[in-house]
């Protein structure tokens, strides 16, 4: 595909119409994964998309995919919903075809978009490590590795951070307990988020991966320093906020 003329109309349309049913289906979904957390996701599987040496990702599968990415998270549709995306997915594709005259059913590409709708998740990819399951699809799929690394990039740095609390928030995760409780916020960064660098598969990716990494690395010693409060030092005592804010700019 020609990066320098997407999208053309019939894509246009087929985004806008894509945009529509990501918005509905995922307007009674908590902050951590609503159409803002989708719109990052886009933007930056795109840029990701741009940014490879060497490739040319099919722009429209990676832009689809992205937007349809999360309708059907497991935390929020029933197994009856989530049972058959293809399916669920079906309508939205023909829709295209009839209104559009844009046939991603015929090219393939329909399948291709619920394939990497169903393999985006971090949790998907670790049960199919564990089993032994993960093909050559898999490995060399650069339109799946584009949504993907951008889905996990959202999980880590600043907006990482605040989607953690919002969806602690959701489920009245804690935020932070006393050492000995593994079911809070800050567990979780433990239990995958520090892991996500280590899975990304697109070079961008592990670039924009890395800052985001150290970033979280200062937020968690700042956690740790803050529960573990100590006197302040007299130095410190009576310096301007200014000089204070200063002293603590990353």
């Amino acid at each position: 595909m020609d990066g320098a003329t997407y999208p053309s109309i019939r894509e246009k349309a087929a985004i806008y119409t894509a945009e529509n049913l990501m918005i509905a289906t995922m307007a009674r979904y908590d902050p951590s994964h609503d159409a803002f957390h989708v719109e990052r996701v886009r933007r930056t599987a795109l840029s990701l998309a741009h940014s490879l040496p060497g490739r040319e990702p099919d722009l429209l599968v990676v832009e689809l995919a992205a937007l349809l990415h999360d309708v059907l998270d497991k935390k929020y549709v029933s197994p009856v919903e989530a049972a058959d995306p293809y399916a669920y997915f079906l309508p939205f594709f023909q829709s295209l075809a009839t209104d559009h005259e844009l046939d991603l059913i015929s090219d393939g590409r329909a399948r291709l978009i619920v394939r990497i709708v169903e393999n985006v998740s971090w949790t998907t990819e670790k049960k199919l490590r564990e089993t032994g399951n993960i093909d050559d699809w898999h490995k060399t799929c650069v339109e799946l590795h584009c949504v993907q690394d951008a889905d996990r990039l959202d999980a880590i740095g600043a907006f990482g951070i605040m989607r953690c609390a919002a969806y602690s928030a959701a489920v009245n995760r804690p935020l932070h307990a006393p050492p000995g409780r593994d079911d809070t916020a800050i567990q979780h960064f433990y239990d995958k988020l520090l892991h996500i660098q280590e899975r990304l598969k697109t070079e961008p990716g592990k670039a924009m991966g890395a800052q985001r990494h150290q970033f979280m690395l200062l937020f968690l010693q700042s956690v740790r320093d803050e529960y573990n409060v100590e006197p302040v030092p007299p130095e410190a005592l009576g310096k301007p906020p200014a000089q204070l804010e200063h002293s603590l700019q990353l």
